[in-house]
């Protein structure tokens, strides 16, 4: 990833879907709401092009994203939060997102609502690890 993008990224211990299964538990467990998972790469090969395996999770809450929106309208862009999980040329699988600091600062989020987004990084790894 190119540097000052505002976009984290992690090294996975396993698969794509792997990766994403777990991404998945977790969200269930923590009772957020999963909104969609595009496989860009099963898409892809539906046209008859091919990409390494590569899948985005977009998931979140109303209870957190909608203060949000009232106080930093503009982030309904950047919302629901997303997870991308990606193979690269080596085989090695890596969970990339938003920054929240990134996200806080691109749409002039309060502090005080900065939690709402955080979570990211803790879902991010736990899918990971």
């Amino acid at each position: 990833m190119a540097p000052n993008t505002g976009i984290l990224t992690k090294q996975s211990n396993h698969s794509v879907d792997e990766t994403l299964k777990n991404l998945q538990r977790t969200l269930e467990a923590k009772g957020v709401t999963v909104f969609g998972v595009v496989d860009h790469s099963g898409e892809a090969e539906k046209v008859g092009l091919k990409i390494r395996p590569t899948k985005l999770v977009m998931f979140g809450s109303p209870k957190a994203g909608t203060p949000l929106m009232l106080a930093a309208p503009s982030i309904a862009i950047d919302l629901p939060l997303k997870i991308l999980v990606s193979e690269d040329e080596q085989g090695k699988v890596w969970v990339s997102y938003n920054s929240p600091d990134y996200l806080k600062q691109r749409h002039s989020v309060p502090t005080e609502l900065l939690q709402n987004i955080a979570i990211v990084e803790a879902l991010a790894m736990k899918a990971a690890e």
